[in-house]
């Protein structure tokens, strides 16, 4: 494209400018770090210099079987190397990525295949089912499924697709990758639950994922050769732009396909992984590891945990088994973590319920942000006084491109020059942001959104019920579980386990409602159900 010059007379011209994208971190590292460390997955190792021939041989097969750029490449893959593989392969075609939650449902899954236009589907053997059944769903065609066989995970394949590592033998491991000509080209899809029942496309580009990368190793306090564990699923924010990050420090991404104790220690202890994200949930569980599981290890493991606050207790209990807890905030629309509870002078004094306290800030914008602010209705940043609540705005080049297909969501949420998350906080004197309510009707459980209006139409599929409101109840475990609260109809009875098969049968399970109360629903004057007063209802059951 062509530039104009500035004051100066001077142009952007290929000496000087190159478009932004975190496909430069692996060609790079494949030079600098080509016998290092690139990939690690239960027995299966790579070096920098394997693991982007594979890659190569996925591009060309991809491009094999008709991908260009801008087409749509699925997945349905946990945390494993294939999976690793496609986060850098799909955007080397110069196709967009579309990871896809293993755990949904196979309506909303054929949604997401047609609402994306998925051409192919890299599909794990745990979620070949699934995949055929959301396909079955669809009107047109569906996207063709490459299957991902996990021997390791004792998972042999199907025998009714093409195999991944089949696939991969027939491609050229000195293939040419396609880097983007523009870095507000299209590097992802991720979609999201929102406050309707049907998730939104959210639209990553280049320039956004590689100045993320670049902005959360300040922030998570990296050197050089990181060992990172992958909690975070891949897709879930594409693994919160982590794997994208790594080789630009010449790291390792250690591989968890089960997120257990014995896992998590495992690659601590033998695999030396020395950074991981998730949940407060994950850190729960390595608290409660049996002694059989635990490992020994000699180094301070740095985490990022998002979702939700996590309680003094949990921060308490982790940090003397040699874990350091940074609480981040951010969302799909921001890339993951776009805030983080910056630890600086000042704060190493504090101990206890003080210190948990400060650790369970919601925090200040990282970096590669510029903006993250707290405002009225008006556009108005509210005061610094720790009381005065408003919505939590975010503007900078760590924002998505918008919605896709959705051009009046997109609108709605950039009103006012912020991309508007919906997330109610107030901000502590030093600037720090602290989140007073989630969005309101969306429940976060285990790290995963679960739109409450999604969850009440499954409800009211129900022959018997005439009213349904679904809203967050605290969990030891999860964080928040599904509520339900539902008004029958008259002459009619179900049990509330009736109900929660009901839902368990439309829903993937952690949307499905953990217990079901029946009662009259509180109501407005013009009948809008005040799910307020179900939340005091719920916390206290």
């Amino acid at each position: 494209m062509g530039w104009l010059p500035d004051e100066t007379g001077l142009e952007k011209c290929a000496a000087n400018y190159a478009p932004l994208t975190p496909l430069s971190h692996m060609r790079r590292a494949a030079d600098l770090f080509a016998e290092r460390d690139a990939l690690i997955d239960r027995g299966l190792r790579y070096s920098y210099a394997e693991l982007h021939a594979r890659i190569s041989r996925l591009v060309s097969a991809l491009q094999a079987r008709g991908i260009r750029p801008g087409d749509v490449v699925a997945t349905l893959l946990p945390n494993t190397a294939p999976h690793v593989e496609a986060t850098w392969a799909v955007p080397a075609t110069g196709a967009v990525l579309n990871t896809i939650n293993t755990r949904l449902d196979a309506d909303t899954v054929a949604y997401i295949f047609g609402h994306g236009g998925a051409r192919i589907v890299l599909c794990d053997s745990a979620s070949v089912e699934l995949a055929e059944a959301a396909i079955g769903l669809m009107d047109g065609p569906g996207p063709a499924i490459i299957e991902v066989t996990d021997t390791q995970a004792g998972l042999e394949g199907s025998g009714r697709h093409s195999v991944y590592e089949e696939v991969l033998a027939g491609g050229d491991p000195g293939a040419p990758w396609v880097m983007p000509k523009d870095e507000w080209e299209s590097l992802a899809l991720n979609y999201t639950s929102g406050t309707t029942g049907r998730p939104k496309g959210v639209v990553y580009h280049h320039r956004g994922a590689y100045l993320s990368t670049l902005s959360q190793p300040i922030s998570w306090r990296m050197t050089l050769f990181p060992r990172y564990l992958t909690i975070v699923p891949l897709f879930h924010c594409n693994g919160w732009c982590h794997p994208w990050m790594i080789p630009a420090l010449g790291g390792a991404v250690i591989c968890c396909r089960e997120v257990t104790a014995a896992a998590v220690y495992e690659a601590i202890s033998t695999h030396g992984a020395t950074h991981f994200g998730g949940a407060p949930i994950v850190l729960n569980t390595i608290i409660n590891a049996k002694d059989a599981d635990r490992k020994p290890f000699d180094h301070i493991v740095e985490v990022f945990t998002a979702g939700a606050p996590p309680p003094a207790a949990t921060l308490a209990a982790i940090e003397p088994l040699g874990f350091r807890v940074t609480q981040v905030y951010g969302l799909t629309e921001t890339y993951g973590p776009d805030v983080e509870c910056l630890w600086h002078e000042g704060f190493e004094h504090l101990q206890g319920d003080e210190r948990a306290a400060v650790k369970a800030r919601t925090g200040v914008s990282m970096p590669f942000m510029e903006d993250v602010t707290v405002a009225d209705a008006e556009m108005v940043p509210v005061p610094r006084d720790g009381q005065t609540l408003g919505e939590i705005m975010h503007r900078g080049n760590g924002v998505m491109k918008g919605y896709y297909k959705n051009p009046e969501a997109t609108a709605e949420s950039f009103r006012g020059g912020y991309f508007r998350s919906g997330d109610i906080a107030y901000r502590h004197p030093d600037g720090y942001i602290k989140i007073a309510d989630r969005a309101k009707d969306i429940i976060i459980s285990g790290g995963e959104n679960v739109s409450s209006v999604e969850v009440e139409n499954a409800l009211m599929h129900h022959p018997a019920v005439l009213l349904a409101a679904v809203v967050a109840k605290p969990d030891d475990k999860w964080g928040e579980v599904p509520c339900a609260f539902v008004e029958l109809k008259e002459g009619q009875d179900v049990a509330e386990a009736d109900l929660i098969a009901f839902c368990r049968q439309r829903l993937a399970g952690f949307k499905t409602p953990k217990r079901v109360v029946f009662r009259d629903l509180p109501k407005t004057s013009t009948g809008k159900i005040q799910k307020f007063e179900l939340r005091k209802v719920a916390t206290e059951l």
